[in-house]
Order: structure tokens, then sequence, then C-alpha cells
């Protein structure tokens, strides 16, 4: 795909477009697995990120779609630069590393903007997201939240269909205290918890505390993810740069696949 310029007039046609947007019903779009956590911080979109591009390099089809409204991250994780086209009313989602991205950050002009959305506009863009937005066949769509239990990803899981829920915590008890509060509102919403995952384990934050969270709410623990120096390397997502770290993500996403498969939601 050629690669599109990042300009004012195109971020005010996708905010125009959005704004102009109804009330519409969501599309399925392959299986929706939404990564999220209690609190910001425990490496959430590292999570989202590495796993998308795992479940790419294992032959699926993929979406990530960035919703998380106060730190739309993705596109810089991805080391993405280009906005996605627009054209006849069609979102043409950025590709890299056979993933189709689309993000929260497309809509600023400029990375230091804070983006002040209230509910029906946040439902509105994630309508147009998965409506408006040229995905193709997908067999996952991997959906980075907002993080916490508060109005932002509250309207994210009212709006968006998902098959289930990655919950990434860490191996310390706050972590895990926000975690276990993160899943029992999934779970009030009557939605599928998928998973935790804890990320950042080994000698300076312990571990244990992820699968310890697991057991507490009778969750598939879906693995470790250790605190490696090769995440210092941003050139690309670390899954690709690293065999270790490949090697964990790849566990990762085979226990999530078994997990969407248990919850009768397995991949066409």
């Amino acid at each position: 795909m050629p690669a599109v310029t990042a300009t004012t007039d195109q971020a005010a046609s996708l905010r125009k477009l959005v704004s102009a947007s109804k009330t519409t019903t969501v599309p399925r779009k392959g299986r929706v697995i939404s990564v999220t956590s209690g609190k910001g911080g425990v490496g959430k979109t590292t999570v989202a990120v590495n796993l998308a591009v795992t479940l790419a390099s294992m032959g699926s089809s993929v979406g990530l779609l960035d919703v998380d409204i106060d730190c739309p991250n993705v596109a810089k994780v991805m080391g993405i630069t280009d906005k996605p086209d627009y054209v006849d009313g069609q979102i043409i989602p950025t590709e890299k590393y056979g993933v189709k991205v689309v993000s929260m950050a497309f809509f600023q002009e400029n990375p230091d903007e804070a983006i002040i959305w209230r509910g029906p506009m946040i439902h509105n863009a994630i309508s147009q997201f998965l409506q408006q937005t040229d995905w193709d066949e997908l067999d996952y769509l991997v959906v980075d939240l907002p993080p916490g239990t508060s109005d932002s990803p509250l309207t994210v899981m009212q709006n968006l269909p998902m098959d289930g829920f990655v919950v990434v915590s860490t191996p310390q008890d706050l972590a895990n205290l926000d975690a276990k509060r993160c899943i029992n509102m999934i779970r009030k919403l009557n939605l599928n918890v998928l998973g935790v995952v804890e990320n950042y384990t080994g000698d300076i934050f312990g571990h244990g505390g992820g699968k310890k969270l697991a057991e507490e709410v009778e969750a598939p623990f879906l693995g470790e993810l250790a605190l490696r120096s090769a995440y210092r390397d941003s050139s690309k997502p670390t899954a690709l740069l690293d065999e270790s770290v490949e090697d964990e993500f790849v566990l990762v996403a085979d226990a999530v696949k078994k997990s969407l498969k248990e919850f009768g939601s397995e991949a066409a």
C-alpha cells in the first residue's frame, strides 16, 4: 500500500466521519480478542501488539484496533508513522508485519495532543472503525482497550462485540488487586475472561502473582512474560526481534486459542 502523508485535512476528514456517524449494529470481524488491564503501566499495549504480530506470524489474518482513548500507543510500538488512507467513505488500515492497524492516534495531529471524547463520540468512533474500515477477512481482531474500570473501557465493552478478554497483570499485589476488579467488571457484563497474562516476570518484580490471581478468579492462566532487556529495542515489536520473547508469545497465543475454543469462539 502506498505511503499516506499525515495531514491536518486527513485528520479532520476522519474526525468528520466519526462525528457524522449514526448508531448502527457493529459487524463481526473474525474472533475479537480484547487486551485489557486493571491499571496503566503493566505493559498492556506491548502485550496486545506482540500478540497480534505473533498470531500473524503463525499464519492468521489479523487486525489490531487501538481504542485506548487516553493513551493510544499502538502506532508507536508498531513503528507506524503514516495515517490510514480514507477513500470513498472507507478507512484503509495501515498494514505492517502482516497486521492491519487502526488506532485512535490517527485522530491526533500532534502525538502530544489529548483526545477528549465522551461516550457518544467513543461509540461512534468504534462503530466506524469496524463498519467503515476495509478490514477484509480477519481470523482475529485484537483490541487494545483503555485500562481500568472507568467510563472509557466500559463504553468500549458495551459497544464492541467481544469474544473474550486477555487481562494483563504483573507479579505485584497491587497490580493483581486492580486486575481482579477489572475481571469482576467484565463478568458483571456477562463477558468472557479468556485468561490472565503475567507480564514483567523475573528477579526484579518476582513471579507467580498472575498465576495466583488466575486461580483465585477461576480463569485460565495464559502464561508469563519475562522482563527482558530485549524490550529496549523499539525498532520492531519485540516478538519479532528476540527468540525467547517470540517463544513466550507463541505459548500465550496458543493458550488464547485454546480458551477461545473452550468458550465456543474458535477462529474458522
